[in-house]
């Protein structure tokens, strides 16, 4: 076409394809830790606490969203994003290797692997970086496909991290040593090994030899419009903010209610089923892996639902209401309360001249006592409504916003909606964990079941602004009959 030769094109997916795997890597580095990181802190510091476990879940996102604007405003002063994303992967190898290099500090460990996790969500402050580039290097009509298709990347990175933790269990508590004095290769190790790797193969992928810049949103909107440059181009469009806004707090609720199981689902489990910490990382990683082809299967249908029911409709019904019942179904159902593990010296067992801990829901937490358990079909039906309600919401979400945004360049908005996502990911876990930790299993899946309900409720008086916002935003063939009419999207 007018615009690049196929070689460029060429050149142009393959980096587009590299942000993919970048952004798949940062959400991977985020959730292959998650399982466990609860029996991992227990190994290290007995003193640990749910609470904390809380706090150094949510040190990765809160990292992200501190770091991302900075990292965004330094690709934005250089022009040009390599140098920022080879430093920020740099950093992310180098806390990888510091989290499953704990045992060679003899004390603080537990504020070491928080220090840990604070770098490894700093390094993925360059998916701002990514979906700005995203925006920067794909033409109009591609944006919706490759905003679709980084949404997935991040999406698999959550839900397969878990399952290569679970691929893991194998090597057990104690691992594996070289020699008397080198670092254990165990279970929890291993996990932090393997973002080493990643993230090295990450490094030389964003190398010039790989990795070639491309930008090609500028110069389609100048062709398309006649414009005399970029700004004139997508000035002429208006978006409509009060959509824009109701997408990223869809996005934020979103998933806030999908990291619920992932930061909770390893204490959870342990209380509710007397499951040992291999037990619990084994089952969860499996029950995760089994969520992820269900999302994979889910997101290649996607395209086809939406286009014979409509984005919005299968957004709200497919996905929201989907939602709504993956958290009804995790309130308790039965009338027995789990087993109760009570403190040590009144009924641990004594194996190999140590005792060791006690299973089930500690009688610590008072409502252990008088709360129902939940069942193990509650958790698997419940993951099932989540695994398909999840990617449908979070691809839809970003279509429509890309949508509604028209053609204007989209790293800010798209940083913005990051953000809101990394800010579900700190409230998230300190929430959830609280409120379990205090409360219990039904006040914690009665809360958020509401919170997701009240989402969907605004979602759906606000649907017919959001279908003619989508609508009044240009696309390619209609953007130089609209630049005259700047206020189409308020109407």
């Amino acid at each position: 076409d007018h615009l690049e030769t196929v070689a460029e094109r060429r050149q142009r997916w393959a980096s587009i394809r590299i942000m993919y795997f970048t952004v798949f890597l940062m959400s991977l580095g985020f959730s292959i830790v998650l399982t466990g990181l609860w029996p991992y802190l227990r190994q290290l510091d007995k003193t640990t606490t749910k609470d904390f476990m809380g706090f150094v879940v949510a040190a990765h996102p809160f990292s992200q969203m501190l770091f991302s604007p900075l990292v965004g405003w330094w690709g934005n002063k250089l022009g040009k994003i390599r140098l920022p994303l080879i430093t920020t992967i740099v950093v992310f190898i180098f806390a990888s290797s510091i989290y499953s290099s704990i045992e060679v500090f003899d004390s603080y460990r537990k504020y070491w692997i928080l220090i840990a996790r604070f770098f490894v969500g700093g390094s993925a402050a360059n998916m701002a970086l990514c979906r700005s580039y995203i925006s920067a290097a794909t033409k109009y009509d591609e944006r919706t496909r490759a905003v679709s298709m980084i949404s997935l990347a991040q999406l698999l990175g959550f839900i397969v991290g878990p399952g290569l933790q679970a691929a893991v269990t194998p090597l057990g508590d104690s691992g594996y040593r070289l020699s008397p004095n080198s670092i254990a290769l165990n279970m929890y190790t291993a996990a932090g090994w393997l973002n080493v790797t990643l993230g090295i193969i990450n490094f030389i992928l964003v190398l010039p030899v790989f990795f070639k810049e491309k930008s090609i949103a500028a110069r389609e909107a100048m062709l398309l419009t006649s414009a005399t440059n970029e700004r004139e181009a997508w000035k002429s469009v208006k978006p409509d903010y009060l959509s824009v806004w109701t997408l990223i707090v869809a996005f934020f609720i979103l998933s806030l209610n999908f990291v619920l199981l992932e930061s909770l689902g390893a204490p959870l489990t342990m209380d509710q089923f007397a499951w040992s910490n291999k037990e619990a990382l084994s089952y969860l990683g499996l029950l995760l892996s089994v969520g992820g082809i269900i999302a994979c299967f889910t997101s290649a249908l996607i395209n086809r639902i939406s286009q014979r029911f409509g984005e919005l409709p299968t957004l709200l019904w497919g996905s929201f209401l989907l939602m709504v019942l993956g958290r009804v179904t995790y309130i308790p159902w039965g009338s027995d309360p789990p087993l109760i593990a009570y403190p040590p010296d009144e009924n641990a067992t004594v194996v190999n001249g140590t005792q060791s801990s006690p299973l089930g829901c500690p009688s610590t937490q008072e409502w252990c006592l008088t709360t129902p358990a939940m069942t193990i079909s509650q958790l698997i039906l419940g993951f099932v409504f989540t695994s398909i309600g999840y990617p449908i919401g979070i691809t839809l979400i970003l279509t429509i916003f890309s949508k509604v945004l028209g053609p204007r360049p989209q790293g800010l908005w798209m940083g913005l909606i990051t953000g809101s996502g990394c800010l579900s990911r700190v409230v998230g876990p300190v929430f959830v964990v609280y409120i379990y930790t205090h409360y219990g299993t039904i006040w914690t899946f009665s809360s958020t079941a509401v919170m997701m309900a009240v989402s969907m409720i605004w979602l759906r008086i606000f649907s017919h602004r959001l279908e003619r916002a989508c609508k009044t935003a240009p696309n390619a063939s209609e953007q130089s009959t609209l630049q005259n009419e700047p206020n189409a999207v308020d109407t």
